[in-house]
């Protein structure tokens, strides 16, 4: 992990300087009990006091914590520069900012983002209190764009990390799909995927009260909510979505299958209708993903083929970036809706891993939905995950 923070920060020297930005200024204290999320990019600690973590486009990388915090920042090794003070942080930032003089001094606060949203009001207020008789004051700005560049952007090691993490994923649907048979409740299907991932002394990628959700035949309750004692019944068409965190790195993937009646060998029509339907939208869109592409305008592929077809919109975003988080912040594949903001209209970057997660509802028998996972380089998107390009069948 160290040498996943040292490659973030230098990530973030390179990003300043194309993004015209002199200082990015990460501004905190009691970070074990609120935490800045940028702070597991470029540190990997936590600290006390109020603590500046500086890094500029012309490479300074400066930390200015409590004396107490000194030593540990040190043997991060990290930070080329560690500052102490006792009685207050003023004098040193101060200091700083007067000798690198910064024309753009980047904060933690977004309308946007909620991953670039890190600065809390009362440690602005601080920050603003320190500053105010300064020039300074007049050039502060948003860092969102920096902090969705630096965790949209994977290095090498996050690259495989993710990788570990899908196939991990893989795996455990693997061994569920020998587990999913007539009669078990959606909850004890949950639980079995929640014993492997135990076993391998992991954790899922978000609370684990909903990861893994699991939807079995019609009138389910939906994204986001977690598993019933509603039992697999022939007929139905199950749907699990889940995710590990392996070693700070996420993965999330859903995967369908066709629970058959008793003397079904195939699936309905209808239901390999729907079921391939979705893997076409998934296909098409991962064709047209690459860098400098409008995000709305991929998810208006995958969505608008899904109504073509018969079927009604899903009621969500075609895709987000993956990382550090399930929800990694940045530019998602979102339509342009409000609740969205101005995020559908940004463009899609380079070095990126997004899910492509359409859906939609098959009458009578339930909920079709793959979610795979790819990463965007300057060929264009390249999977990740091993896709399903076939229905999973279970017999009663």
């Amino acid at each position: 992990m160290e040498n996943i923070h040292k490659e973030k920060v230098e990530q973030a020297v390179e990003i300043l300087k194309e993004l015209g930005i002199d200082m990015w200024l990460t501004y905190v204290r009691e970070t074990e009990t609120i935490r800045d999320p940028s702070l597991d990019l470029i540190l990997g600690t936590n600290c006390t006091w109020q603590s500046a973590f500086i890094i500029t486009s012309h490479g300074d990388k400066i930390a200015i914590v409590g004396s107490l915090d000194v030593e540990n920042i040190k043997l991060k090794n990290i930070f080329d520069e560690v500052i102490g003070y006792i009685q207050g942080i003023k004098d040193e930032l101060l200091d700083k900012l007067r000798k690198i003089d910064p024309e753009k001094i980047a904060i933690n606060y977004s309308l946007n983002n909620n991953l670039a949203d890190g600065l809390t009001h009362g440690m602005y207020l601080d920050l603003i209190e320190k500053i105010k008789d300064t020039s300074f004051m007049e050039r502060l700005c948003s860092s969102e764009e920096i902090i969705s560049l630096l965790r949209g952007r994977k290095s090498k090691t996050e690259i495989e990390l993710i990788k570990k993490a899908i196939n991990i994923t893989e795996e455990i649907f693997q061994l569920t799909s020998n587990f999913i048979k007539t009669g078990v409740t959606e909850k004890q299907i949950a639980d079995f995927i929640l014993s492997e991932v135990e076993k391998r002394g992991l954790e899922t990628a978000w609370d684990k009260e909903y990861c893994p959700s699991v939807f079995t035949g019609p009138d389910t309750a939906g994204a986001h909510a977690g598993p019933t004692d509603r039992p697999v019944q022939p007929g139905h068409v199950l749907n699990i979505d889940f995710g590990v965190k392996y070693k700070g790195y996420c993965s999330d993937l859903q995967r369908t299958w066709y629970i058959l009646r008793e003397n079904e060998n195939d699936a309905p029509d209808e239901v390999k209708h729907g079921f391939y339907v979705i893997v076409k939208a998934i296909e098409k869109a991962v064709e047209a993903l690459k860098p400098g592409v409008v995000a709305h305008e991929i998810d208006s592929i995958a969505r608008n083929f899904i109504i073509e077809n018969g079927y009604e919109e899903f009621p969500h975003a075609l895709g987000h970036q993956v990382g550090r988080k399930a929800h990694d912040g940045g530019v998602i594949l979102a339509p342009r809706w409000e609740r969205y903001g101005d995020i559908p209209y940004k463009k899609v970057g380079i070095n990126l891993v997004y899910t492509i997660e359409p859906r939609l509802t098959i009458k009578n028998y339930g909920i079709a939905t793959v979610e795979e996972m790819v990463f965007v380089n300057e060929d264009g998107a390249n999977y990740l995950s091993n896709p399903q390009k076939k229905l999973y069948l279970i017999k009663s």
